[in-house]
C-alpha cells in the first residue's frame, strides 16, 4: 500500500487491488473508493454511505438503525430498526409494511388499501367508496349508505340507504326485494 499525508492533515491511502481510502485532516470522515466503482463513506455523524456503482444504488445506514435505499429509478426504501419498512415508488405510491404482517399501501389518487395479517383488505377511495374483501364475502359501502355484500357462495345482498333490501343467489335470481 501507498499512503499520501497532505499539508492540510488528509491522508490517501492506495492498496495494490486500486481500492483507495482517504481520510480527512480531522479523521472524522473516511472515504474508501473500491476499484469495482463502488464507494463507502462514514460520516462525522457516523452515518455510513455506501454506493453499488453497478445497481447505481445508494445504502444508507443511520446510527439509530434506521437503513435508506435509494435505487436509479427514484424508488426509495426504508427500513426502520423495530422491522417496518416503508417504500416510495416513483409514481409517489407508498407502501408501508410492518412488523406483525400489516400492510397498508397509499396511492397518490388518494385511495387507500389496507391488508391485514390474515389477508382481509380494505379499500378506501378518494369518492368515499369503501371495499371490504374476506374470505368470506366482499362489501362495497357507498357514501350514500348503501351496502352490497357479495358472498363466498355468489350470494348477493344490497341493503340501500333508504331501508330497501334486495338479495339475489348466485345465479343472480332475486330471492328477495324488500322496499
Amino acid at each position: 500500500k501507498v499512503e499520501e499525508v497532505f499539508t492540510d492533515g488528509h491522508r490517501i491511502i492506495t492498496f495494490r487491488n486500486g481500492t483507495k481510502k482517504e481520510i480527512s485532516a480531522d479523521k472524522r470522515m473516511t472515504t474508501i473508493k473500491f476499484s469495482n466503482g463502488d464507494a463507502k463513506k462514514i460520516m462525522p455523524d457516523q452515518r455510513v454511505i455506501y454506493y453499488y456503482a453497478d445497481a447505481q444504488t445508494t445504502h444508507t445506514a443511520y446510527p439509530g438503525g434506521l437503513e435508506v435505499l435509494q435505487f436509479p429509478n427514484n424508488q426509495i426504501e426504508k427500513h426502520y430498526p423495530d422491522g417496518t419498512q416503508e417504500i416510495v415508488f416513483p409514481d409517489h405510491t407508498v407502501k408501508r409494511l410492518y412488523s406483525d404482517g400489516f400492510k397498508e399501501t397509499f396511492f397518490p389518487d388518494g385511495t387507500v388499501v389496507k391488508v391485514e395479517k390474515n389477508g382481509d383488505k380494505i379499500v378506501e377511495f378518494s369518492n368515499g367508496q369503501k371495499e371490504i374483501h374476506t374470505v368470506q364475502f366482499k362489501r362495497r359501502e357507498y357514501p350514500d349508505g348503501t351496502v352490497k355484500t357479495v358472498y363466498c357462495n355468489g350470494r348477493q345482498e344490497t341493503k340501500y340507504s333508504t331501508g330497501r333490501v334486495r338479495i339475489k343467489d348466485k345465479e343472480g335470481n332475486i330471492i328477495l326485494d324488500k322496499k
